[in-house]
């Protein structure tokens, strides 16, 4: 996805606007490629997936505590699979991409209050989803 929105940066350069600041607009571009295929129900590898693999050798050298992370691990990814678009795209950016919540509304082009509000509800979605699993 990275190699991709670079790709998409270069290819629309000449609709980037020199007297405004490159990182918005650059994470633009990736934020829209990102959820053009959240729409398209394509899975995409998450940063967090990379994450939560290393974690998994690092848990213990036991295979069965190894496997049962794992398995946790697995349910967390499926958890925030399922979470409708405008809800995974802000939990991935902040927890994933380390944003801000002015830069996630910034990037997804919606209010500061939005970013919030759905923050808010797709974190008590995933403890719903994951209080009886994890």
């Amino acid at each position: 996805m990275t190699q991709e929105a670079f790709l998409r940066a270069h290819d629309r350069l000449r609709t980037y606007d020199p007297d405004r600041s490159f990182g918005p607009w650059i994470r633009r571009v990736g934020a829209n490629l990102c959820l053009n295929n959240i729409k398209q129900r394509r899975l995409i590898t998450l940063p967090l997936e990379e994450e939560l693999e290393g974690m998994t050798r690092k848990v213990s050298e036991r295979p069965e505590a190894a496997q049962a992370h794992a398995e946790r691990a697995q349910i967390i990814r499926d958890a925030i699979l399922a979470l409708p678009g405008h809800y995974r795209a802000v939990i991935e950016l902040r927890h994933s991409f380390e944003m801000s919540y002015q830069e996630i509304a910034e990037t997804l082009n919606i209010p500061l209050s939005d970013v919030k509000s759905h923050l808010f509800r797709a974190r008590k979605t995933l403890a719903e989803r994951l209080s009886p699993d994890v």
